[in-house]
C-alpha cells in the first residue's frame, strides 16, 4: 500500500522537463487541489495569528505563501526555494498577479519560476542559504575547513598537483597536516530512509576504522528510534568511538552539533535532499538511492556541476571509496562544488529583506 500511494503522490509533484522551453504557466492539478482547500479556509488562523506582529513572512515551502498572499498579509512574502528544479506547483495560480518573492537556490529554479509565469522582478537568484557558522562573512571560515580537507581528499596528491596554481590562489597555504582524520558523514533521511545502508559501508571500512585512518559519523536528526537502533547494531564492532552517532535532542541543538560536525567531515553521504546544496560548503556529495522525482532532480544538478558521485554497491564501499579518494576524484568534486555552488545565499537573502 505504502509504495502505490507514495507513487501517486509522487507523479502529482513530478517535474516536467525543461527542454523545449515552453509556456508552462496553466496550474496543474496538485496546485489547483491546494488553492481549493485554501479557498475553503486552510491557512486563514495561521495568517491571522501572524498579522498581530507582521515581520515578513520567510517560508521554505510554497504553501505558506500562497495562504499569506490570499489573507491579505500586510509586509512582504518571501518564499524560499530549496531544491535544485521545482514543480508547477510552487507558483500561484495567477502568477503574473502575485507579490510573493522567490529566493532561488540556482539559475534553473530561477528560470523555471519564468517559465511557470511568475514576473522576473519577483525572482532574485541568491542561491541556497548555508549556516554561516560554516562560511564565515568573508569565507574565512569555510577556506580554513577547505585547505584542512582538500588534504584528506587527496592523500596523493594527484589533484593538487594538476590544479596547484588554482588551489593556492582560492585557498591559500595548506598546513602540514589536516586538523581531523579522514571522515564519512552519513546524513540518514529525517524518516529513517536507507538506514541500512551505514551499517552496510561500516562493515566494508571497519578494518579501515579499526586502525583509525577513517571516521565515520550517522548523522539521525532527532529520532531517538534511530540512535538506539545504531547503537544496538554498532556495539558489537568494538570500533573505540571512530563510529559516532550524531543526535539532538531538539532541532535547533541538532542544527547546532550537525553544523559543527560538518566542519571536521570530508565526504557527505547522502540521498540528494536539501543537503545537496551543502556540496558549495565544499563536501562531494556521494549520493545515495533517490526518492521521489524531486531528489532526481538534485541527483541530476549535483553531477551537472561535478560535485557528486552516484553511491557503488555500499557492501563494497572499502573498494570503491578509496578507488575514488586515491585517484583525486573526491578532491575534485570538493573544490567543484566550492568553486561552482553560491555559498552566501544567507547573507544575500538577509540584504533582499532588510532593503524591503
Amino acid at each position: 500500500m505504502g509504495d502505490f500511494i507514495f507513487s501517486v503522490m509522487d507523479r502529482f509533484q513530478k517535474i516536467l522537463i525543461y527542454y523545449p522551453k515552453r509556456d508552462l504557466s496553466r496550474p496543474d492539478f496538485s496546485l489547483k487541489e491546494t488553492f481549493y482547500f485554501i479557498n475553503k479556509g486552510w491557512g486563514k488562523d495561521l495568517i491571522e495569528r501572524l498579522k498581530k506582529n507582521p515581520l515578513p513572512i520567510i517560508s521554505t515551502f510554497f504553501t505558506p505563501a500562497f495562504m499569506a498572499e490570499k489573507f491579505d498579509y500586510p509586509n512582504n512574502i518571501y518564499c524560499v526555494i530549496c531544491d535544485a528544479d521545482i514543480a508547477r506547483a510552487w507558483a500561484p495560480l495567477e502568477p503574473q498577479k502575485s507579490r510573493i518573492k522567490y529566493f532561488a537556490s540556482n539559475t534553473w529554479t530561477r528560470d523555471r519560476l519564468k517559465l511557470y509565469g511568475v514576473k522576473p522582478e519577483n525572482i532574485f537568484l541568491t542561491g541556497y542559504p548555508l549556516p554561516k557558522e560554516n562560511i564565515g562573512e568573508n569565507l574565512e571560515i569555510l577556506r580554513d575547513d577547505m585547505r584542512n580537507r582538500l588534504i584528506n581528499l587527496d592523500p596523493q596528491k594527484k589533484y593538487r598537483k594538476i590544479y596547484e596554481p588554482l588551489v593556492r590562489d582560492v585557498l591559500g597555504v595548506f598546513p602540514e597536516k589536516s586538523n581531523h582524520p579522514l571522515t564519512i558523514m552519513f546524513s540518514v533521511g529525517g524518516a529513517g530512509a536507507q538506514k541500512e545502508i551505514p551499517l552496510e559501508a561500516i562493515n566494508s571500512l571497519k578494518e579501515k576504522v579499526k586502525a583509525q585512518k577513517l571516521r565515520f559519523i550517522i548523522a539521525v536528526g532527532i529520532r531517538e528510534e534511530l540512535k538506539k537502533y545504531y547503537a544496538e547494531n554498532i556495539k558489537g564492532l568494538k570500533l573505540d568511538g571512530w563510529i559516532h552517532v550524531l543526535s539532538g535532542k531538539t532541532t535547533t541543538e541538532y542544527f547546532k552539533i550537525f553544523n559543527e560536525a560538518l566542519r571536521e567531515t570530508d565526504v557527505l553521504w547522502t540521498k540528494p535532499s536539501e543537503l545537496s546544496f551543502y556540496a558549495g560548503l565544499g563536501l562531494p556529495i556521494i549520493i545515495a538511492p533517490i526518492i521521489g522525482s524531486q531528489e532526481d532532480f538534485n541527483k541530476r544538478w549535483l553531477l551537472h556541476v561535478g560535485a557528486g558521485m552516484a553511491q557503488e554497491n555500499p557492501k563494497y564501499a572499502e573498494q570503491w571509496f578509496y578507488d575514488s579518494l586515491n585517484a583525486g576524484d573526491l578532491a575534485e568534486s570538493a573544490m567543484q562544488g566550492f568553486m561552482e555552488i553560491e555559498k552566501k545565499g544567507t547573507y544575500n537573502i538577509e540584504k533582499i529583506i532588510n532593503n524591503g
